[in-house]
């Protein structure tokens, strides 16, 4: 009886690591986040790690776009009342194909789109964007220390709506990152 209870709760434990281990591989990581201050403002400098599901490379491949937003916020702590909102920005990056032409999009919503010939070059196309402009030159008090958060995550609000029912019920849809907090100096 003990044997038996024992094989039970090992293969419990063996099927609960298992599905840790494959949803921590689906989701993204945010590998390198840091702030940088430039002549015309703050940027964003960041890589991201992660690989897109089978059944999001299939969905690629029938023509429908995927979208992959990245949030950030700068908060300067108080002790007197909530924290002061000193930066959020927010940008939204479209990966498509072009199946008669067999070619992948990277498209910056507002800006250029540039052209791929490989999935691989698409997404490291995203995983390391360029360094982006998230608040103009005054938006830091210089020598204050600001909160940074960052995350990001694939926006299922600009699919189809059947195709947003689907994605909440479907794990292999939930590409997500956990927020990054860290402190940043202004300069």
């Amino acid at each position: 009886m003990t044997v038996r209870f024992f094989r039970l709760l090992a293969c419990q434990l063996m099927l609960v690591f298992a599905c840790v281990t494959a949803q921590a591989a689906d989701g993204i990581d945010i590998t390198r986040a840091g702030i940088e201050a430039s002549d015309d403002g703050y940027r964003l400098s960041a890589s991201y790690s992660f690989d897109l599901t089978t059944s999001l490379q299939q969905a690629l491949q029938g023509g429908m776009p995927v979208y992959f937003t990245t949030e950030i916020e700068l908060t300067r702590p108080r002790w007197y009342w909530y924290d002061d909102r000193a930066v959020a920005a927010r940008r939204t990056v479209r990966l498509d194909y072009d199946v008669l032409a067999r070619v992948y999009h990277v498209l910056v919503i507002g800006s250029v789109q540039q052209t791929y010939d490989t999935l691989d070059q698409a997404l490291l196309a995203i995983r390391r964007p360029g360094r982006w402009l998230i608040g103009p030159k005054g938006a830091l008090k210089p020598g204050e220390s600001y909160n940074v958060t960052l995350r990001m995550f694939m926006d299922r609000d600009y699919l189809a709506k059947p195709l947003q029912v689907d994605a909440l019920n479907n794990s292999d849809w939930r590409l997500t990152s956990h927020k990054k907090t860290f402190t940043y100096r202004a300069e």
